[in-house]
């Protein structure tokens, strides 16, 4: 699936029409398509006595948004619903074909003038049409949006009004709280992304015959794709262990050592051929009584470190989780990233920590040292001490639209840092600009019917750092491992629900790849 900005759906939506597809028709299909979902979903559609007709309010913008709330109350009204629809500004400046659905709409009904203070006044309903903003809303709504909460079943059409189509914020302090929302042909990234979820609701995405082509928006900005299935292939076919890749994960001192072992299990459960723990000396007993399948190593001076690494076999590292913070862990990072013979890299946690100024690192350090072959897995926090002027502007208030998002901050992450970066969270976004003219930018959305919310648990993001090392040894692209690790992830957390913790992560991704 296809995730597009307003720009790009506004310029697909352009492309359709010149193909002869009548705009018209397409704003028909659309309130066709809300009134059809609408009475599917409301509780109250099918509740009223048979001598009274249920209640709808429909709130209508400006634009083409507001067009397509005219068709769903002229509809409704047909079906025999009682209709009060408001038009927010004067009806003599609506245009287009949204002028000609008005005008149909008031040969069977009234409109009246919606302000701040008509919400007081709104009469009681079954379902509320939210048709006040959609794709194109560029400044914040000066409306109480928040006294509709409760009123009825809240129907969006296209996006909550206040939602920021590309960055899923919230523009300014005011948005609808839908109870579904109706988008049209295809999501957009504020679907998926930040509030975007949150506020719609469940996500409808009602196809009305734009045939859109993506090599139409090719050239307004990078495609972000939804990943919604692995994008390297799991099963295993011929071949011996080495045929699969080595990974090695390194590990902190004694108490600090179960994150790299849940990272070693998982780069083992998820297909590398052989995996290798290099501890301390003073951990060797602590992670050999508790490992079995995972080999073990000793190295505790970068000298050490590299010499190991001398392995030409072994294709895969990852450094970071519970690895410690400073100077030793900046040490193993340079040792790792500067092998005579560069290998794919995982860095996450402590080793991201450790290059932020706070930690007496250098940002611009680490990116001078890595290389397209490098995985960059930070949470927020990690993030913004990496790319501290990128956070700041994802942390301000979004008073304009389209509003600075994840995905606009991890594309730029990329660039800085020339590799692929993957920033969690219930939206997880991926980017890497290495041989890309806009870059390559997906996000593994794990919202709606996908939603894991059991994943938010100690451990799970060292977890995800041991199945992208796994999949870098078994011969995956940074971006696809990325990508893959992301999937199977959530996949195995879905799977396992309540009560979660980060090995039951690890135990379940066999009966994910086995499903496949």
């Amino acid at each position: 699936m296809t995730l597009l900005t307003a720009a790009q759906m506004q310029h697909l939506e352009n492309c359709a029409f010149a193909r002869g597809v009548s705009s018209l028709e397409a704003m028909e299909r659309a309130g066709a398509a809300v009134v059809s979902q609408a009475l599917a979903k409301c509780p109250q559609s099918d509740a009223a006595p048979k001598d009274q007709s249920q209640r709808v309010v429909v709130l209508c913008g400006p634009g083409n948004n507001g067009g397509d709330g005219f068709v769903i109350a002229r509809l409704l009204k047909l079906k025999g619903w009682q209709v009060s629809v408001y038009l927010l500004g004067e009806a003599q400046k609506v245009a287009g074909d949204a002028r000609v659905n008005l005008e149909r709409w008031l040969e069977l009904g009234e409109v009246e003038t919606l302000c701040a203070h008509t919400f007081e006044h709104l009469p009681e309903t079954d379902l509320i049409i939210d048709a006040l903003f959609g794709t194109g809303l560029s400044r914040s709504v000066d409306l109480p949006l928040d006294a509709l909460s409760g009123m009825g079943f809240m129907v969006s059409v296209d996006l909550p009004s206040g939602l920021c189509s590309d960055s899923g914020r919230v523009i300014g302090t005011a948005c609808v709280r839908a109870d579904l929302t109706v988008t049209f042909d295809t999501a957009k990234r504020g679907h998926y992304l930040a509030q975007g979820p949150e506020m719609c609701g469940e996500l409808i995405v009602a196809d009305i015959g734009l045939e859109g082509k993506l090599s139409d928006v090719r050239e307004k900005g990078e495609l972000m794709q939804r990943i919604t299935a692995p994008r390297f292939e799991l099963a295993k076919h011929t071949g011996h262990k080495y045929g699969y890749g080595h990974a090695v994960v390194l590990s902190g001192g004694s108490g600090s050592t179960g994150a790299a072992r849940l990272s070693a299990q998982a780069a083992l459960r998820v297909g590398a051929g052989l995996v290798s723990l290099i501890t301390p000396r003073s951990a060797l007993i602590e992670n050999a009584c508790q490992l079995t399948e995972v080999m073990l190593q000793t190295a505790d001076s970068r000298g050490e470190l590299e010499a190991v690494l001398a392995d030409t076999r072994i294709n895969a590292i990852a450094l970071g989780p519970a690895l410690g913070v400073g100077e030793a862990t900046r040490e193993k990072v340079r040792g790792v990233l500067g092998l005579s013979k560069p290998r794919s890299v995982v860095l996450d946690a402590d080793a991201l920590t450790s290059f932020g100024t706070e930690a007496g690192g250098d940002p611009e350090e680490l990116f001078s040292l890595l290389h397209p072959r490098c995985v960059l897995t930070p949470h927020g926090g990690e993030f913004a001490r990496l790319f501290p002027d990128l956070a700041e502007k994802l942390e301000k208030a979004a008073s304009t639209g389209p509003a600075y998002s994840k995905a606009d901050a991890v594309l730029a992450a990329a660039k800085l840092a020339g590799c692929t970066v993957l920033l969690k969270g219930a939206d997880t976004v991926i980017a890497d600009h290495y041989g890309q003219l806009y870059g390559q930018l997906s996000v593994h959305a794990a919202v709606y019917e996908d939603a894991a919310p059991w994943l938010a648990t100690a451990g799970a993001g060292d977890v995800l750092t041991g199945l992208i090392t796994g999949l870098l040894a078994r011969g995956a692209s940074a971006y696809k491992a990325a990508q893959t690790a992301s999937w199977v992830h959530a996949s195995s957390g879905r799977r396992f629900g309540a009560g979660l913790i980060a090995g039951d992560i690890v135990e379940g991704v066999p009966r994910v790849i086995e499903e496949l």
